[in-house]
């Protein structure tokens, strides 16, 4: 089975707050048929450690707004984790990203289309 619907809603809501705040190469990953820990794995790529705090922040607000807010807020410099029990946001420095590959890790997930991913696709063809 798919994803919620309403997880696939915040899913959005934070990819677009994200991509405010530069957060770079967005992936949303459907764990709904591999764990029953999360649905939803969002990963993004920052250039350092304010940017990664800066789109943390704004996710946590925008998610606020939308009536949500975090189990736990984990964090170093070069990785944050927003846990929302079904919505968990990865929020990593390029070189974590490339160092622990959740991507590839998750790969035979399939992957949720993000609008915001799609509207600069749009707008760059």
């Amino acid at each position: 089975m798919p994803a919620s619907q309403p997880c696939v809603e915040r899913t959005q809501i934070a990819a677009r707050a994200a991509a405010e705040k530069f957060g770079t190469e967005l992936v949303a990953l459907d764990l709904s048929d591999q764990t029953v820990l999360s649905e939803v794995f969002l990963i993004i790529t920052a250039t350092n450690a304010k940017m990664i705090d800066s789109i943390a922040d704004n996710v946590e607000e925008q998610l606020r707004l939308a009536g949500d807010k975090p189990l736990r807020r984990e964090g170093t410099d070069e990785w944050v984790l927003l846990d929302y029990s079904d919505l968990v946001v990865h929020i990593q420095s390029s070189e974590l990203r490339r160092y622990y590959m959740l991507d590839r890790l998750w790969n035979d997930c399939p992957k949720i289309e993000l609008d915001i991913v799609a509207e600069e696709a749009a707008t760059r063809g």
